[in-house]
């Protein structure tokens, strides 16, 4: 009986775990380049449950080992395996902002697992590492840098510091910056062709390159299949129709796991206090 306790007890965590994902999903609907979050459940392994008190005799392996009449297997609970960001392309919204930056996701190849990869602007965090992210609500600081909202500063190609004289310039397709009719610089921008196993969340709407590693320039991996937007942000990806009921669903789950324990709770209850009066 202990053994429903605990497989009840994981059901209850493993939706407790998805309404907490949900719920950030939902609070960041609005947030510039989000990206939701989804969640793997899987089971832990089955137990083989045999027959070890019954009258008959066990048979016996060619090894002389007794082996007992199977009953069946016992479902052990559940988990949340992982959690990645869903890296589909948000909706384009046009602000009429130059510092204003979105990638636009055109024709990028489908890779092994039958997902497109993603591109993203290239950043230097806080403590001079590289990130990256998609969120393009970009503004110049007192040095003239192009910075995100964070204050980190926005890379070009060659993984420097975006130098400009003023906001007055102009950003091409294909990701070059344009003073007059000069391009002073190009625009940092990696290519990941698999995200959901090559990238990992920083806080902040930036990622992480799993152990660090420097993903390839979007320009060098790709012939076209993206283009930037000047004055457009791109906005979540959250459908926020589909999670309210995904979140419905994991209180549902929650709930009845709730009162499986409960009544694990009330047989044992009745074991203790009642049958051991006897």
């Amino acid at each position: 009986m202990l053994r429903g306790f605990y497989t009840a007890a994981s059901g209850m965590i493993t939706q407790q775990r998805r309404t907490e994902l949900l719920t950030n999903n939902m609070s960041n609907a609005n947030t510039t380049g989000y990206k939701a979050d989804q969640t793997s459940v899987r089971s832990f392994p089955e137990m083989l449950i045999s027959n070890m008190g019954g009258k008959t005799i066990p048979t016996e392996n060619k090894l002389g080992i007794p082996v007992f009449s199977q009953v069946g297997a016992l479902s052990t609970g559940v988990y949340v395996q992982e959690a990645n960001p869903l890296f589909t392309q948000g909706t384009l919204e046009e602000t009429g902002l130059n510092t204003d930056l979105a990638l636009a996701d055109e024709n990028l190849p489908i890779n092994e697992e039958r997902r497109k990869g993603s591109v993203l602007f290239a950043v230097q965090d806080g403590d001079g590492g590289l990130r990256y992210t998609r969120n393009g609500s970009f503004t110049l600081d007192g040095q003239g840098y192009l910075t995100t909202p964070s204050g980190y500063y926005v890379l070009n190609d060659n993984k420097e510091p975006i130098k400009l004289e003023s906001d007055r310039f102009t950003v091409t397709d294909s990701g070059a910056i344009l003073e007059g009719n000069i391009q002073t610089a190009r625009l940092g921008i990696g290519y990941s062709i698999d995200p959901s196993s090559q990238l990992m969340k920083d806080g902040e709407g930036l990622y992480r390159a799993v152990n660090d590693e420097e993903l390839p320039s979007a320009y060098a991996a790709l012939e076209g299949g993206f283009s930037t937007k000047q004055g457009f942000l791109e906005g979540s990806n959250v459908d926020q129709s589909r999670t309210m009921t995904e979140m419905m669903s994991a209180y549902r789950s929650f709930e009845s796991s709730q009162k499986v324990l409960q009544a694990y709770d009330k047989s044992l209850d009745k074991a203790v206090n009642e049958v051991g009066r006897l």
